[in-house]
């Protein structure tokens, strides 16, 4: 006879009293589980960076007060428009792929969702991207290093680098523009700097041979449809990178008549193949390099009919000379779009210190550019190391990244946010692409500069730099409400509201 242990009697009896009739036990009802907090939402935002960095991107709410008020601080927008803004953004180098992509899945999307998205970050949407290799990449190439169009494709260090962070970015933001620029043509397409058409294999400095315009023409136009091909929209190129710099370890001498007379030939080929990107000329420094009888170096070649309608504008660069120059060329130019392309950090400016950075960028390249029409900021490098690394050898070595990470820290973990990082943060979360530049009138301070801006979903976006020891207060008054804003001493804020 089989015998049953007293723990196999229990079990079948509880077993027959459930299938019996036995009455189950009542199933308790589970609480509702309670919500996650969202954001906490305000009738306007600010966004608050002091120079000390006590404050640090630091986001809080204002309630909207009655639309008319007898405060002497009163702003009023008026009617007066200016330019459209198409974003601001840092420029995505084969460095700072290198970099992105040796920090962990997790740290990186963080980090890229900060500034891009425009939901949870600050919206950035302009990048640069170089054309090819330049003196931060892993090395020297363009898409073409073989001779004859015939082979041209795309470059394995894009495939490595370039691309997954691109893909990355417009995961987060599908909206990114890419300004795209060279810095040198195929070294096969090059001849002596004196133009004499002598064979020029370097890839520093030689200067472009006319035979090999439509060629070259032809690269422009594949690498612009290979670039949309992959879903990457191009804002527009410039045709050459600092064009009157001879000494970068990517380097190509593209003096006005040049860039005029190739410009004859890459925008019909554009034309031809049904592209809507921008040329933008020259891409370099407000002082022409001081070089000789290259002042006013776009408007030489505004002044040539045949070859202004298709540029849309000209790129700068603030290595030498004053943001004022823009002024001159506004003046001559009105219906050309101006875009500001590159600025570096280093050991050279950041002695200083961050504060002293920051306001000195923001008061000449944010706000010196937007106030005489510029469209759009990109600055140079998104992210290098510690140690300012990888670049080329003869290209910057005391350059900073907007970022800077520690590359002896776990899975590149540990990143600094210097004062670029900061410039584009506060112009992006305020400023949207389609953005245009309104008039003001009213309370004014010294020391503070502002600049108001209407955004294509209606809403307002102010971008404020006090450079004053005291805290300045205004008050910016529409049919709808009034809208406080303390901007402290030292300090930069954004601030944006929706009537």
């Amino acid at each position: 006879m089989k015998k049953f242990s007293l723990y196999t009697v229990v079990a079948l009896f509880a077993l027959c009293s459930c299938a019996c009739g036995g009455k189950e036990d009542p199933v308790k009802p589970q609480p509702e589980p309670t919500p996650e907090p969202g954001p906490e939402v305000f009738d306007a935002t600010l966004w608050t960076t002091t120079f000390d960095k006590s404050r640090d991107f630091a986001r809080t709410g204002v309630a909207f007060g009655k639309p008319s008020t007898m405060s002497p601080n009163v702003v009023r927008f008026t009617d007066e428009t200016f330019q459209t803004v198409d974003g601001f953004g840092l420029a995505v180098t084969q460095a700072s792929c290198y970099n992105l992509l040796k920090m962990s899945a997790e740290d990186r999307t963080k980090l890229l969702k900060e500034l891009f998205s425009p939901t949870e970050g600050a919206g950035s949407s302009l990048i640069r991207v170089c054309i090819g290799g330049s003196d931060f990449s892993m090395d020297e190439y363009t898409w073409c290093d073989k001779e004859g169009m015939a082979n041209f494709a795309v470059h394995d260090s894009e495939n490595r680098y370039l691309f997954p962070v691109l893909d990355e970015i417009y995961r987060i933001n599908p909206d990114v523009q890419i300004i795209g620029s060279p810095w040198s043509c195929p070294r096969w397409m090059k001849m002596d700097v004196a133009g004499n058409g002598n064979a020029f294999n370097s890839w520093t400095s030689g200067r472009l041979n006319p035979k090999y315009y439509a060629g070259y023409a032809d690269y422009f136009v594949k690498w612009v449809q290979e670039m949309g091909r992959r879903g990457y929209k191009v804002l527009g190129v410039t045709l050459q990178n600092e064009p009157l710099n001879h000494g970068n370890s990517m380097s190509l001498y593209m003096p006005w008549e040049d860039q005029r007379d190739f410009l004859k030939v890459v925008g019909p080929a554009f034309e031809k193949a049904g592209l809507k990107t921008q040329i933008m000329l020259f891409d370099h420094n407000y002082n022409y390099d001081n070089a000789a009888g290259q002042r006013n170096y776009p408007l030489n070649i505004y002044a040539d009919a045949d070859a202004a309608k298709y540029a849309a504008g000209s790129a700068w660069h603030n290595y030498g000379g004053n943001v004022s120059e823009l002024d001159n060329i506004h003046a001559s130019a009105p219906d050309k779009g101006i875009w500001f392309t590159e600025a570096s950090i280093g050991t050279w400016n950041y002695g200083k210190g961050f504060g002293a950075q920051f306001q000195e960028d923001f008061r000449e390249i944010m706000l010196g550019t937007l106030r005489r029409y510029g469209k759009g900021v990109t600055l140079w490098n998104l992210m290098l190391d510690d140690e300012g690394k990888p670049f080329r050898p003869g290209g910057c070595s005391t350059c900073y990244g907007a970022v800077s990470v520690n590359h002896t820290s776990y899975s590149y973990a540990s990143v600094d946010r210097k004062s670029h990082w900061y410039d584009i943060v506060h112009a992006s979360v305020a400023v949207k692409p389609g953005a245009v530049r309104i008039g003001t009138k009213g309370h004014t301070a010294n020391g503070v500069t502002y600049l108001a801006f209407r955004n294509p979903d209606r809403s307002y976006g102010v971008l404020f730099l006090n450079e004053s020891s005291s805290e300045q207060q205004f008050v910016f008054a529409t049919d709808a409400h009034s809208v406080s804003i303390t901007v402290p001493a030292q300090a930069v804020v954004s601030a944006t509201w929706k009537d």
